[in-house]
């Protein structure tokens, strides 16, 4: 408990025990003579020790000309039941109320406690060398480049490259697991990570406002800012609901008596005029505490707030309330290949109809793609092996969808796929391996073609199967690869479609084509790495980007940022989601239920304080205890 929490948890212990003995004396259970004023005085200590806060806030509000909310609600249900001479019932509200306000807190600490075990990513301070000395520093003043020295229990505070020792890290508040990563020389390391064993030197390759925790915190400090649809509804709903049932009360208060004094109806229940005043006054009163909106106000909020944090702590950060109902809607999801099925480890496998030797053949690969950070470039580089002189080439030209032309040593050389080789006209021969086909013309004349290959994930598979069964009734593949390719690995998955051989322009016309498809039968979601995709995550209903973390591309397009590679996250997204929106709809139904019928009950003179209570605090406490399920998605 906070500060706060335990005043407040004085202040009901406090007046409970001025108040119990009290409404015993008077209920006459137990016997004690003492005057009227005597008793009125005594109920109203433990009614100011526990409602001065309340009082306060009304009195505030009513200044502010903004009065209409919980705190007038209660302060004039309870005053009018005090005046009406039912002391027991408006101290035992106000109690009560307090009691339902405390919980809430704890629950919504609770809650946020998810949030706050996140923040400890952000890191205090940085060590770097200064004349053979190790010196603290904040890490803003950390530039890119410098070498920084990570001790075994330090956080990691800038991302960068490890230039030496071996450890393993906790990665745990950056991807939700609890497996250590192990690292050595040459390895990228994430800020926020832990190191667990060995002394780490390491290259920074961002500032600290860039890094990967930086990202994340402002990722989740941003994520309340976005409501939903059904948390502005509750906001809008309260701001009309409240003034209604305000004057609602004041009709019930006033107008039945006036209508018994006219008409003489009903006359002879009542000892006279006083009487009938003071009993429809008093059912107004009850009105009022039962129409306090608290339940809903409070639990559809927290609902959300609780999903986000319990999301953050599997790796998935979702960047606001309303993606979070939109992703509950999802139906259709479609995929990029590489690095989000596939690992995106391409390795050449095989070399066909190639006149020249092999080491030639690469090199001259591995130099036209000397300028290229994707995959498939990188593999060649690799099958290359060696230093790459990236002096001997000029005019490089990516021509988009089909590979790159450059000058290498005087020589035009074309490295792509078959596109290319047409728009170049060297007469090429195809393929029949499956992978991703290079092929490589030197000076316009076709030199053969290199086979790449990619390897699935591990959990792909059931990665699909899981998303079945989430509801998912779509999965299609998008890629840029040969349909040969991509009708392997749409069979090896069990993806229900596939479109193979796409530009990037092509990837959004098909997203188009699947949103018009999905119009009013659920949500489309998009899931990329993140860096090639940014304008198919952003037309999509949902963008999710996987394994994206440290890119630009994918913090700003995606609306859902997984933390890790693993595509099984995407199923336990949408259960959270759906787990969170079923959540707060049990809780409307039900608070707003009860509430109707007990609001009935009380104009009709059934429904007494004490069932006023049960309406306002118990609902109360039944929906932030049914919210807080939202944090518990471990097992979804």
């Amino acid at each position: 408990m906070n500060k706060k929490q335990k005043n407040l948890l004085i202040r009901i212990i406090i007046a409970a025990v001025f108040f119990v003995p009290l409404y015993l004396i008077s209920e006459g259970i137990v016997r004690v003579s003492l005057p009227e004023p005597a008793i009125l005085v005594l109920f109203l200590i433990p009614y100011l020790i526990i409602s001065h806060d309340i009082l306060r806030k009304a009195f505030n509000g009513m200044k502010n000309r903004q009065m209409f909310d919980e705190n007038f609600l209660m302060t004039i249900a309870t005053i009018g039941a005090i005046v009406l001479g039912e002391y027991g019932e408006g101290v035992a509200v106000m109690l009560l109320y307090q009691v339902g306000e405390l919980f809430q807190s704890i629950a919504v600490g609770k809650s946020r406690k998810s949030i706050t075990e996140l923040m400890d990513i952000r890191p205090d301070y940085a060590n770097i060398e200064v004349d053979g000395e190790i010196e603290q520093v904040d890490p803003d003043e950390v530039e890119v480049g410098s070498i920084i020295i990570v001790n075994p229990g330090e956080k990691i505070p800038l991302d960068g490259v490890i230039e030496e020792g071996d450890s393993s890290l906790n990665t745990g508040a950056l991807t939700g697991e609890s497996r250590p990563r192990d690292v050595t020389p040459g390895d990228e390391v994430l800020s926020g990570s832990i190191n667990m064993s060995g002394v780490l030197k390491i290259r920074t390759t961002t500032q600290f406002d860039e890094s990967t925790a930086s990202k994340i915190l402002d990722l989740v400090e941003n994520a309340a800012s976005r409501k939903s649809r059904s948390e502005s509804f509750i906001s809008k709903f309260a701001r009309v609901y409240t003034p209604i049932v305000c004057f609602a009360a004041l009709a019930l208060a006033v107008l039945p008596p006036l209508f018994i004094m006219m008409t003489k109806i009903g006359m002879d229940d009542y000892s006279g005029i006083g009487a009938i005043w003071g009993d429809w006054v008093l059912r107004a009163c009850t009105f009022l505490v039962i129409s306090c909106p608290c339940a809903v106000v409070i639990s559809v909020p927290l609902s959300f707030f609780a999903a986000l944090g319990g999301a953050s702590r599997e790796g998935i950060l979702i960047k606001g309330s309303n993606y979070l109902e939109t992703l509950s809607k999802v139906r259709t999801i479609a995929f990029d290949k590489t690095g989000t099925i596939t690992k995106g480890n391409f390795a050449a496998t095989a070399v066909h109809h190639s006149p020249i030797k092999d080491d030639k053949l690469f090199e001259f690969a591995a130099l036209a793609e000397c300028h290229s950070s994707h995959p498939i470039a990188r593999s060649l580089q690799a099958a290359y092996g060696k230093y790459i002189d990236a002096s001997r080439v000029t005019d490089v030209r990516e021509i988009s969808g089909c590979g790159v032309i450059a000058v290498i040593d005087r020589l035009e050389v074309a490295v792509g796929n078959e596109k290319l080789m047409e728009k170049i006209g060297a007469e090429y021969h195809q393929c029949h391996s499956v992978g991703t086909i290079i092929h490589i013309a030197l000076g316009g004349a076709y030199c053969g073609h290199i086979v790449i290959t990619d390897e699935l994930k591990e959990n792909s598979k059931e990665a699909m199967d899981a998303l079945k069964k989430a509801g998912v009734t779509k999965t299609v593949m998008l890629t840029g690869d040969a349909k040969s390719v991509a009708a392997k690995v749409a069979a090896e998955v069990g993806l229900t479609d596939y479109r193979a051989e796409l530009l990037p322009a092509d990837k959004v016309a098909c997203v188009e084509e699947l949103l018009a498809g999905c119009s009013g039968n659920g949500k489309l979601a998009f899931v990329g790495d993140g860096i090639n995709d940014a304008p198919v995550l952003s037309r999509a209903d949902i963008g999710i980007a996987m394994g994206a973390l440290g890119s630009d591309a994918a913090i700003e397009a995606a609306d859902v940022v997984l933390m890790d590679d693993d595509p099984l996250k995407i199923a336990k997204a949408i259960k959270i989601s759906r787990k969170c929106i079923g959540i707060v709809r049990q809780n409307i139904i039900i608070a707003l239920g009860v509430k109707l019928v007990c609001l009935l009950l009380a104009a009709i003179g059934v429904a007494n304080m004490w069932v006023a209570i049960i309406a306002d605090v118990g609902v109360m406490i039944l929906a932030v205890l049914n919210a807080i399920r939202c944090m518990y998605v471990k097992k979804l």
